[in-house]
């Protein structure tokens, strides 16, 4: 007996020793890694549930862009994954035929250039029974945004442009003048409108004849569903006249699937989105909002209309999104709560809702086959990418389908993250997030990096974050939380922001700092950083005149001038639900909640990264707050990003998106860790 326990003891100091040397051989994450990274996407089982098709997105390195492929696997992991569509091309939005003979997805290739357009998106055709190479089936003229095949398989309904200057040839136009009659002209990742909108056509298989049926100037038609028996096609517009406006009034519609007349399904005036058929068709599912800065509520109508909506759960202090049927009177939906994303299943008779998925983590981009019983979705957390996995439909029987980033997972030493929970200085309970450094040993002390999310209508949790694991392999701890104005903690919670931009949720980061202080008394009290986007470069913006307790910070993409971002952003007054009323009607509200207002405050140093294709927050706040912090001496530098828009952190050039992140460490690293001779990115 003892000599097998000497054995036994033998065998653990052995895994002790591997373990500890495999760690040892691991480095941290670099902003480089995110280059070698995998994602994927849009998964989607077959109707025999044997297969699911989704999306693996990869980097090219030498063009500068991704490129996204549609990959085949077999669900119960008999077959590697193979991919579908042909190199050379990104494919995405791949769709199988109700009758499981082809898959439909989206590509762009040479082929598809119109006169002397660029080419567009245009659908394609894989046969999977007699195999074969996918052949173009649309030829549309601006192209296919979206689209889903018609119960029978005989047809596809697409979003697709369309509008009056299509029939113009480019060389025959008077002018190329912008020439805009509504306040809304403009989006973010859009650029400038022009005349097009979106519209609904169905398209043949058998003859790949399209027929557009819906048409309109003053309104986009989106999000297109076939009814089960393929007569009818549900779908969102607003309708109202002015939407190009200051509407947000957003209605589910009916139209027959041969084109005609349209039946009003919601009766809201706020948004009403995500019409999803029930499966007998007598029913709508939809989202829906019953006044400005609600959550959303699931709500179900008669499909032939003429019936007040019914409020389909009670109590639901989350917003929906995803929404599947899984039976009748059954449907499922995803949303965050308290920090994680899950899958839930709604009971219609009862009115209630529970939680089909667990664990610290988020469950997104799901999938379900009702008849097999099975649903695939995408699942990542604080150490891991996305991956797919396989579940019945209650959540029983989990198995992990792929592991894209193995290889390089192995290479990589992560940190976890650990939760702090804590209490804002007036009581409110808050709930925040610590990571320590790579390497961290007791005894030393180390900076701390505070992150705030955009939004605010945002949330932070255990999802996955490159920057933070960058940060804390340069040695720095990171805290990041959920103030008022996140969403997951409920409507009150998420509304507490309004009226008090820089009032309470102010008070709520730095109350976290502070916790994370008393709680991890090896963090340098005056070696603080602070980093933000979008909001949370407000935030940023806002702590460096508030306080000097921070010694270095980057605001990317930041508001400093809610005057001037009124009327100039690609909202037009998009901040009036947070305020007492629009500018005009409370000037004094909107600059007292303005960092610009305290730039004579501010001695911490900065560093401003801004994109100069912003129409969400244009490029001149974060050029006021650069030359406002010049003027007072403030040590900082702007710098701005070509050919970027708002969303530089998430779809910016790769190069751009690297170099962003080597821009946070330059700075980090200089005022941080003291470090007089750190170089910018761009020295040569």
């Amino acid at each position: 007996m003892r000599k097998f326990q000497t054995i036994l003891l033998c065998l653990a100091l052995l895994l002790t020793v591997s373990a500890t040397s495999q760690a040892a051989d691991r480095r941290g994450v670099t902003p480089e890694d995110y280059l070698s990274f995998q994602f994927i996407s849009d998964a989607h089982l077959s109707p025999d549930a044997k297969l699911v098709a989704y999306v693996v997105t990869t980097i090219d390195q030498k063009k500068n862009r991704r490129e996204s492929a549609i990959w085949l696997l077999p669900v119960d992991g008999s077959a590697p994954p193979r991919r579908l569509s042909a190199e050379g091309f990104s494919s995405n939005a791949a769709r199988w035929s109700p009758d499981g003979k082809t898959l439909a997805f989206l590509s762009t290739r040479s082929s598809d250039a119109t006169g002397t357009d660029a080419p567009k998106s245009q659908i394609y055709l894989l046969p999977m029974t007699a195999g074969g190479e996918a052949l173009p089936l649309t030829k549309l003229k601006n192209g296919v945004q979206s689209f889903q095949w018609s119960p029978d398989s005989a047809r596809l309904v697409c979003v697709a442009l369309s509008g009056p200057s299509d029939a113009v040839a480019p060389a025959d136009r008077k002018s190329d003048v912008r020439h805009y009659k509504h306040i809304r002209y403009k989006f973010n990742d859009t650029g400038w409108f022009d005349d097009k909108r979106r519209h609904l056509w169905v398209v043949t298989v058998a003859s790949a004849e399209a027929k557009q049926i819906t048409d309109g100037q003053d309104w986009n038609d989106t999000d297109p569903q076939w009814s089960p028996d393929g007569t009818r096609i549900a779908f969102v517009s607003d309708r109202s006249g002015k939407a190009y406006d200051d509407s947000d009034n957003t209605d589910v519609w009916v139209i027959p699937a041969a084109g005609g007349s349209l039946t009003r399904i919601s009766d809201h005036p706020f948004q009403d989105e995500e019409p999803r058929w029930s499966p007998d068709g007598n029913q709508i599912l939809f989202t829906g909002q019953t006044e400005r800065h609600q959550f959303a509520k699931l709500y179900v109508a008669p499909s032939s209309g003429g019936a007040p909506s019914q409020l389909a759960v009670k109590d639901l202090d989350l917003i929906p999104g995803e929404l599947h049927w899984a039976a009748a009177g059954e449907p499922l939906f995803s949303a965050g709560e308290k920090a994680e994303t899950h899958i839930y299943r709604a009971n219609l008779a009862a009115h209630t809702f529970s939680r089909v998925t667990s664990g610290p983590r988020s469950v997104h981009g799901f999938d379900l086959n009702a008849r097999a019983g099975l649903m695939v979705y995408l699942s990542n957390d604080f150490e891991h990418l996305d991956d797919l996995y396989v579940a019945k439909i209650d959540g029983s029987g989990e198995r992990q389908l792929t592991h894209l980033n193995a290889d390089l997972w192995k290479q990589l030493a992560f940190q976890p993250v650990e939760r702090v929970p804590y209490k804002s200085t007036d009581g409110w309970p808050v709930d925040g997030f610590f990571v320590k450094p790579l390497g961290w040993q007791a005894g030393k002390k180390y900076p701390m990096v505070l992150v705030i999310h955009g939004g605010p209508a945002g949330m932070f949790g255990v999802d996955w974050y490159h920057e933070f694991q960058v940060y804390a392999a340069k040695g720095w701890a990171v805290f990041f939380c959920n103030p008022r104005g996140s969403t997951g903690y409920g409507e009150k919670f998420e509304r507490g922001i309004i009226n008090n931009w820089g009032g309470m949720d102010y008070q709520d980061v730095m109350a976290g700092v502070d916790a994370a202080l008393k709680q991890y008394p090896w963090i340098d009290a005056n070696n603080l950083g602070v980093t933000g986007g979008s909001y949370g470069g407000f935030m940023t913006n806002w702590i460096v005149g508030h306080t000097n307790r921070f010694k270095a910070a980057v605001t990317l993409r930041s508001v400093s001038n809610f005057i001037s971002d009124e009327g100039t952003r690609d909202g037009g007054y998009g901040h009036e639900e947070y305020f007492k009323g629009n500018l005009f009607d409370d000037f004094d509200q909107y600059w007292s909640a303005s960092p610009l207002k305290y730039a004579r405050d501010v001695h911490t140093p900065t560093l401003i990264l801004h994109s100069d294709m912003d129409f969400r927050v244009p490029i001149e706040q974060g050029e006021q707050w650069f030359r406002a912090l010049q003027h007072y001496g403030v040590p900082s530098e702007l710098v701005l990003f070509p050919r970027e828009n708002h969303n530089l952190t998430r779809t910016g050039e790769p190069k751009h998106l690297v170099e962003s992140l080597n821009w946070q460490i330059y700075w980090f690293d200089r005022y941080l860790n003291g470090n007089a001779n750190a170089k910018p990115p761009d020295a040569q």
